[in-house]
This record gives C-alpha cells, structure tokens and sequence, in this order.
C-alpha cells in the first residue's frame, strides 16, 4: 500500500472531496459526513454511486471512532485521525488512518486477511450470521464494520501498520469504490 503521503501529494492532481487531520469526537464525525454527504450531492449524479460511496464513508469513520485509542499516553499526536476522500478516473477512493495500541495489531491484522480472502458468498454468510447472532463486540459492535466495506466496495481493503514505538503504530486503510 502506497504511504498517505504519496495519496496526499497525488490529491493535488484528483478532484479533493473531503479532508481531514485532527482530533475526533462524535459531534465532529456528524459535521463530516454531513459535508461529505452535500459534497457528493453535488458531484455524483448517481443515486446508487452516492449512497455507496457514503455508506463507506460511514463504516469507516465509525470504525476509527469506535476503535481509537482516546487514552492519554506520551505519544504525541495519538489523539488524530486522518482520511481522505476523493474522485479518480474509475470512481472513488477513501482512506483513513489511526494510533492503534501495537496489542491490538496482529488481531486486526488477522481479521482484514480474513476478510480479504473470503468469496462473495462467503461475505454474505458471515455478515448474515453476525448479524443475526445479536452478538455484541467489547466496543459495542456487532463485528460487521469491515465486511460491510468489502462488501459495499466490491474491493479488498487495502492497509498498513506503520510501528511508531513500543506502544503504538498508525494504521491506515485504502477502499477503492468504482463508479
């Protein structure tokens, strides 16, 4: 996976949608996706190509929401977010990246392989599973984040984990959503 540098100096020659590098909170993710949601409006004549691109936007800021890391550590800057959406020649790309305690890498890590090598049929199965177990992760998620992308997008996820110390790395998620 290319590293979000080079996403944000190729941004410069795509047609930016939307931007983001800060902290977050729950106020600021429903200004987001408003704007984001007005922005595609205005730029995506199809319906069906607008809810897709938006319904991923959401799982993926709710993903960095509902797993950021919000302690109080050393690390300077933990408490930022970045994610970038913008329009490319086949349609759509968004990525974002968070602080992710380096405890939680390789279970993370497991899961979007796991995910990425399941078939079509086999999405549907798991997704329909979970969600009809009504079981809840220790984050107050059924576990249907990442599979929701990689069904929405017909794409796998693209990511990397980026070691910052002994403590944390960024990890950084890329979804292309063809139009």
């Amino acid at each position: 996976m290319k590293d979000i540098y080079e996403h944000y100096q190729r941004m410069h020659h795509n047609n930016i949608i939307l931007t983001y590098k800060g902290t977050v909170s729950e106020e600021l993710f429903d200004s987001i996706l408003q704007l984001a949601e007005s922005k595609l409006d205005k730029i995506e004549l199809e319906t069906r190509v607008r809810k897709k691109v938006f319904n991923i936007l959401v799982e993926i800021l709710q993903n960095v929401y509902h797993h950021f890391e919000a302690e109080e550590t050393s690390l300077e800057g933990e408490r930022q977010i970045i994610f970038l959406l913008y329009k490319e020649d086949f349609g759509y790309r968004i990525i974002s990246g968070n602080y992710i305690p380096n405890t939680e890498v390789e279970g993370l890590r497991n899961r979007i392989d796991a995910i990425n090598n399941m078939s079509h049929e086999e999405l549907k199965t798991v997704y329909r599973s979970r969600l009809s177990s009504g079981r809840l992760s220790d984050k107050g998620g059924a576990g249907l984040g990442m599979l929701d992308i990689v069904r929405k997008s017909g794409e796998k996820i693209k990511y990397n984990f980026q070691e910052i110390d002994s403590q944390y790395s960024f990890f950084s998620l890329e979804i292309k959503i063809a139009a």
